[in-house]
């Protein structure tokens, strides 16, 4: 006989996701760029080594941010980054909030 519960356990792969706290962060932030008109479309992925939030201007296009959990790099240089479109880390930290503050800046038009 087969314990069932054994063959599940076993097979099961542990998976990295954000928790009620983060996602609330996360979401409290994309809240309020969607009200400005900026993000229109996000995406939750849960990976076996991290946790991704993609952001979307339209849901056709490539994520223009993605904020990632990764929890192998919590010693070293945190594990909550945001990466913008291209692949460059805007910022890195332990703390989520702290991190997402770089979405807090407001940008200014250039008087010319």
């Amino acid at each position: 006989m087969i314990n069932l519960a054994e063959v599940r356990s076993a097979n099961a792969l542990p998976i990295v996701s954000f928790d009620r706290h983060e996602l609330g962060e996360i979401l409290r932030i994309y809240g309020r760029m969607v009200a400005a008109g900026e993000w229109r479309d996000y995406a939750i992925d849960t990976l076996k080594d991290r946790a991704v939030f993609s952001i979307f201007r339209r849901s056709s296009e490539m994520p223009l941010f993605r904020i990632e959990k990764n929890p192998k790099l919590a010693k070293r240089q945190g594990a909550f980054s945001v990466h913008a479109a291209g692949g460059l880390v805007m910022k890195r930290g332990q703390d989520l909030s702290q991190v997402l503050k770089v979405f807090d800046k407001s940008l200014k038009l250039a008087q010319t």
